[in-house]
């Protein structure tokens, strides 16, 4: 199996149709071990969705805005396995007052939380847990990969958080210049929308999922993140050992057109 053996950190599974579900799903039915993380109340969410799995995973709070949280979880994976082969970053927030048409007027406050929570936390992360990653890295590599909504284009009132995302897909190559000496990959994948609790919070949703199915090439499904979920256990596996800086789309191609010239109906 793909993933046969591999220690996995998963972060973000809040309900059963996120996408950190899917990843943790899939990776669950190509061999891995995972542990969960969520935070606050959060914890509890994600050990009931958790039941949900193939195997029941286990669940550890982790702030990723608190370095003692994320030594906490460093330290469980060191006494539990001694490695840790990859982790999903499916970590992301953004106070309203920053989206739905008010970049103009958002107060730093807001952009600063939102940006440390959803861009600066990956390296937070990276740097947190990078013992057993390193473990890992030495044996065989270690992969991190991140979630993102490609933040080289200006979306209809995704505002702030589409700086941070440009931030979290810059932070990844520059970890990857850096990490990489250890045998670290780092990745991120640029999904397409799926109608998740995170993604339904965002003020004006469908502005930007209404069209997607229309433009992009293959069939694209707002609800089924098991494409996103193949391509993170793609990266998590051995199969992508040279692959690392990157910014991988699932979107259905749609990222790849220009514009869309196709005939629409009267």
């Amino acid at each position: 199996m793909l993933l046969d053996g591999k220690k996995l950190l998963i972060t973000g599974v809040l309900t059963d149709d996120s996408i950190a579900f899917a990843v943790a799903k899939v990776a669950q039915e190509q061999g891995a071990e995972v542990l969960l993380t969520n935070v606050g109340r959060g914890v509890r969410l994600t050990e009931k969705v958790a039941r949900k799995l193939p195997q029941t995973a286990d669940v550890m709070q982790m702030d990723v805005n608190s370095p003692d949280d994320v030594a906490a979880v460093a330290e469980e994976i060191t006494g539990r396995w001694g490695r840790l082969d990859g982790a999903l970053h499916s970590i992301g927030f953004m106070p309203q007052d920053a989206l739905g048409g008010h970049f103009l007027d958002a107060p730093w406050e807001s952009v600063a939380f939102g940006f440390q929570t959803s861009a600066f936390s990956l390296k937070a992360m990276a740097v947190g847990l990078l013992d057993p990653l390193k473990v890992a890295g030495a044996d065989g590599g270690a992969s991190i990969v991140s979630l993102t909504f490609d933040g080289r284009y200006a979306w209809p009132i995704y505002d702030w958080m589409g700086v941070a995302k440009a931030g979290l897909e810059a932070a990844t190559r520059y970890l990857a210049r850096d990490l990489g000496e250890h045998n670290i990959r780092v990745n991120t994948v640029s999904a397409g929308p799926i109608r998740t609790m995170a993604g339904k919070s965002i003020p004006g949703f469908d502005a930007i999922s209404g069209a997607w199915s229309a433009r992009a090439p293959l069939a694209w499904s707002l609800t089924d993140a098991t494409p996103v979920g193949n391509m993170c256990a793609f990266l998590l596996s051995d199969l992508a050992s040279m692959t690392t800086g990157e910014m991988i789309h699932v979107d259905g191609g749609y990222h790849a057109l220009g514009a869309d010239f196709r005939a629409r109906p009267e």
